[in-house]
C-alpha cells in the first residue's frame, strides 16, 4: 500500500505539472518548453517521492541529486535552446496540421497531441528514481549502486560534450549545410541520445539493488527505444535525410547510438 500512495501522489504531481504547463504553452502557442520540462519534470518525481520517505539514506540521496543533475543541465540546455532558436518546427508543423485537417483550436491539439502523451510517458521513464527510493535495504550502497553511479555521471559527461559541440558547431555561419562529423559525434549519430540512455539505465542499477527497484526496468527499457526507434533518433534523421545532402553518407559509416569507430567508405 506504501508503493501505490507513492506513486499516486507521484502520478498526481506529474498531472499538476503538466495541466500548468499547457495552459502556459496554449496561453502563448507554444509548446517547444514541453522538451525542456521532459528532463526537469523527472527531478521534480524523484523530489515528490524523496519528500514522502522519512529517511534521507544514501541511495535516496544518490538518486535525487544525479537525476538532479541530469535533469539540471538538460533541461537548461534546452530552455536556452528554445530561447535562442525560437519555437520547434516540430511542433509548428504539427499543431498547423492539426488545426488545418482537423479543425483543432491550439489549445485541444498541444493537449492531445503533445502533452497527453508526454505525460504518462515521463512518469514511466521517471520509474527508476521512484521506485528505487522506497524500500531501505538494503541499508548501504554495493557494487551495483557504485556501477549505476559511474554509469551515470558519464552519461551525464557525455551527452555534455555531444551538446556543446553541436552549439558550437551551429554557431559558425560556414558549417551551414554541412554535417558535424567529429567529436563524439564521429563516433555516434546521437551522443546526446545515447547519453541519455546512460544515465537512466544507471539510475535503474542504483535503485535495482533494492526489491523494488527492479520493477523499474520498464523505465529504461522505453527511453532506450523511444530515443533508437520512434521520436528521437528516426524522427531527426528523416528531417536531416532532406535537409543535408551529405546525411546519408554520414549514416553509412557512423553508429546511429553506441559510439564505435567509422566504417571505412569502400571504393
Amino acid at each position: 500500500m506504501e508503493v501505490l500512495k507513492v506513486l499516486v501522489i507521484d502520478a498526481v504531481t506529474v498531472v499538476i505539472a503538466f495541466t500548468t504547463l499547457w495552459a502556459i504553452c496554449s496561453a502563448i502557442r507554444d509548446v517547444t518548453m514541453v522538451d525542456a520540462w521532459w528532463a526537469l519534470g523527472m527531478a521534480l518525481l524523484a523530489l515528490a517521492t524523496f519528500l514522502q520517505m522519512e529517511v534521507a539514506t544514501d541511495r535516496r540521496m544518490l538518486l535525487l541529486g544525479l537525476c538532479a543533475l541530469w535533469a539540471i543541465r538538460l533541461g537548461g540546455y534546452l530552455f536556452w535552446r528554445w530561447r535562442d532558436h525560437g519555437p520547434d518546427r516540430r511542433y509548428v508543423r504539427m499543431m498547423e496540421k492539426a488545426q488545418e485537417k482537423r479543425g483543432w483550436g491550439y489549445a485541444r491539439a498541444s493537449f492531445w497531441l503533445v502533452f497527453v502523451t508526454q505525460a504518462p510517458l515521463q512518469f514511466i521513464v521517471a520509474l527508476p528514481v521512484m521506485l528505487g527510493q522506497i524500500q531501505t535495504e538494503p541499508a548501504g550502497l554495493g557494487t551495483l549502486a557504485y556501477v549505476g553511479t559511474a554509469l551515470a555521471l558519464f552519461g551525464i559527461v557525455f551527452e555534455s560534450i555531444g551538446d556543446f559541440q553541436l552549439t558550437r558547431f551551429r554557431k559558425n555561419p560556414a558549417n551551414a549545410g554541412k554535417v558535424l562529423n567529429t567529436g563524439l559525434w564521429k563516433y555516434t549519430r546521437h551522443p546526446n541520445y545515447f547519453g541519455d540512455a546512460c544515465v537512466w539505465w544507471g539510475l535503474f542499477a542504483i535503485g535495482a539493488e533494492t526489491g523494488f527497484g527492479w520493477f523499474a526496468l520498464p523505465g529504461p527499457i522505453l527511453l532506450t527505444w523511444t530515443l533508437m526507434k520512434w521520436s528521437g533518433a528516426p524522427t531527426l534523421e528523416f528531417r536531416m535525410r532532406k535537409t543535408k545532402p551529405h546525411y546519408a553518407d554520414y549514416i553509412a559509416t557512423t553508429s546511429g547510438f553506441v559510439p564505435w569507430p567509422p566504417k571505412r567508405v569502400k571504393g
